[in-house]
């Protein structure tokens, strides 16, 4: 093997070899992003916990506040208005934590997606690293037999 031969396959093996890595680094990339994605996920819904928790307590102060405001004035909150009111602001209360909670399922939902798909394109990645290695030990091979048929 002459020194053309050898410098082709020398400079073939190297590409190879830094494909290879560039591969790889482009999917330990998109998985490290892929995790960060989960982690922000995670914290979606443990504010969700902390907003519906806080929501719990605004509501339990209002509603006290309320309550002593309608003794004072002498109402019977056991019946009639005033009931009727308490009943309605639990729905309204039930509800709003219930779109708190909805919400951040959906986001939540929406950062898994985009963590699935960021170890996608890391697979991509790597199939495509391995594509372009097969490319360069064709075209090395093509060169070579070339230069041996010349």
């Amino acid at each position: 093997m002459g020194v053309p031969q050898l410098f082709v396959a020398a400079t073939s093996a190297m590409q190879y070899q830094a494909q290879g890595k560039i591969g790889k680094f482009n999917q330990a990339v998109n998985e490290r992003n892929a995790k960060v994605l989960e982690g922000q996920a995670l914290q979606i819904e443990q504010k969700a916990e902390f907003d519906v928790a806080q929501f719990n307590k605004k509501f339990q102060k209002i509603e006290g506040t309320t309550k002593v405001a309608l003794a004072k004035s002498g109402v019977v909150m056991d019946s009639g208005s005033a009931y009727n009111i308490q009943l309605s602001n639990a729905f309204e209360a039930e509800l709003q934590k219930q779109l708190i909670e909805y919400n951040a399922k959906v986001a939540s939902a929406n950062k898994m997606e985009e963590a699935n798909f960021a170890r996608i394109s890391g697979q991509m990645a790597r199939n495509q690293a391995k594509l372009a290695q097969i490319n360069t030990i064709a075209s090395a091979g093509s060169s070579l037999l070339a230069m041996r048929n010349a």
